[in-house]
């Protein structure tokens, strides 16, 4: 029988396990880059497919194909229907042993089949709505589970859901600990593929495209040692409960586009504002505009409470081919190193020079993380100390190298894409665009008032800085 929660009613429930003896017992030990990240929440994307047609069309012809393809691509991308498997905090020699993502014969992934009455169209534009109406569309990761000496957690969901003849989304939620956007990004393709073509061999034809499961990356083991005896990662074999979406009061997400033609004035204008500044690139520009303007608008709301004495931005890079032996690019994991830029909140509200300010503070931010290579490991510790420091910081999930709105299962590319993930802190989103790869997408999730202030702030300073060209 279905269930009805609130605006959603339930119409299925099911699991999706690997085709049967394809897989055999896997196990990935957990590096340093992936334990790094069980202490933060997991991740939200949601896929807004236009689709005019029938509940009963969709249901009859299309879901049994999303699950049967889903059943073959998780034949070569096991860990999304693994475990994460925790373990006490010492074993019987008084050592901690690593978690790592484990794979057995009958292990699955939950996948909800669901309706909703929301309004698919408003759902999907760029302008404000409100966060709460998107909570129900992707789906929650389960609690551990105590097996004999271990925990097991799972690390993956998918929920579809219809929106009778509008539409339909695919919401996907993972551990963060799993792996990060690049190996994600693989996941989808192969998915994609296998459904459109109706087996894997268009997906197996392409060699580079199978991904790489061994650890290969080398670092010091006390990195290890000193990320087991941080009481989140201790803590785990004792309680596992993933974070959930709570309801937002006043929170309103937006979609911000800039396009090409405007990045590249920008990059002109900015070229007179720093002479000197070395090549900046899309992301750098579009990152820096973004965050000057939502210091201001905090800033504007706020007043003299939106200010603070130090602020900073943080991004990550995807370090694959940076490391030294560099790693192949379909290795599977988290392989990102972080990117932090502070700086004053009075330097970025300063009218355009804050924008210029941003640009430097974050390009350099970015240059001097990304020569050092291995160096990453030498200020480890420094750099995990520094992620947690309490200062207020803006981050990003995404990167527009990988094209969202290329993950088609035939019946179309995406209308939206949108990362739910940010409403847990204030991060934002950066994704290529829709209408073209050039433009970037850029989500935030602000109070309904900050959200208009900065709507109203990077239209204005926008259309300053162009005018000085003209």
């Amino acid at each position: 029988m279905a269930a009805t929660d609130g605006l959603l009613k339930v119409l299925e429930k099911c699991r999706i396990s690997p085709p049967e003896n394809t897989v055999g017992e896997q196990s990935i030990p957990l590096t340093f880059f992936d334990m790094a990240w069980i202490l933060f929440h997991p991740i939200h994307q949601l896929f807004f497919y236009d689709y005019p047609h029938s509940k009963a069309d969709f249901v009859e012809k299309v879901f049994p194909n999303l699950k049967h393809s889903l059943s073959v691509t998780l034949q070569h991308f096991f860990p999304f229907a693994s475990n994460l498997i925790a373990f006490p905090t010492e074993n019987h020699s008084g050592q901690s042993k690593k978690p790592e993502f484990r794979y057995v014969e009958g292990d699955s992934l939950a996948l909800t089949l669901a309706e909703s009455d929301l309004d698919f169209n408003d759902l999907k534009g760029n302008h404000p709505r409100d966060c709460n109406k998107f909570y129900s569309l992707v789906p929650l990761l389960e609690s551990g589970t105590k097996v004999d000496d271990y925990v097991k957690i799972p690390a993956f969901a998918i929920q579809v859901t219809i929106f009778p003849s509008s539409g339909i989304t695919i919401g996907l939620t993972n551990h963060h600990a799993l792996c990060d956007a690049r190996s994600r990004y693989d996941f989808l393709m192969a998915w994609t593929s296998i459904a459109k073509y109706g087996t894997d061999e268009m997906f197996l034809a392409s060699a580079s495209s199978l991904p790489f499961y061994d650890r290969v990356i080398e670092y010091p083991n006390s990195l290890d040692e000193m990320l087991l005896s941080l009481p989140p990662i201790k803590n785990l074999y004792e309680k596992y409960n993933p974070p959930e979406l709570v309801h937002q009061t006043d929170k309103v997400r937006a979609i911000f586009v800039l396009t090409r033609t405007q990045i590249n004035r920008l990059k002109k204008w900015l070229l007179v504002q720093l002479p000197t500044l070395d090549y900046v690139s899309s992301f750098t520009v579009g990152c820096a505009y973004v965050w000057s303007c939502i210091a201001k608008s905090r800033v504007h709301v706020e007043g003299k409470k939106g200010e603070y004495d130090v602020e900073r931005f943080a991004c990550v890079a995807d370090l694959r081919a940076r490391l030294d032996p560099p790693v192949p690019q379909t290795y599977f994991g988290n392989c990102v190193g972080l990117i932090a830029a502070p700086t004053k909140t009075t330097l970025l509200t300063a009218g355009n020079k804050g924008f210029a300010h941003a640009v430097e503070v974050l390009g350099n931010g970015i240059k001097e993380t990304l020569k050092f290579k291995q160096g990453i490991f030498k200020d480890a510790e420094t750099w995990l100390e520094m992620a947690f420091i309490p200062v207020p910081t803006i981050g990003v999930a995404g990167t527009p190298k990988l094209n969202v709105y290329d993950v088609d299962f035939g019946w179309g590319k995406p209308q939206k894409y949108e990362t739910i993930s940010l409403d847990y802190n204030d991060s934002i989103s950066v994704n290529a665009g829709k209408d073209s790869p050039g433009d970037l997408e850029i989500g935030l999730c602000l109070s309904s008032k900050q959200m208009d202030a900065f709507l109203t702030i990077s239209s204005n300073e926008l259309e300053s800085i162009l005018l000085e060209q003209e």
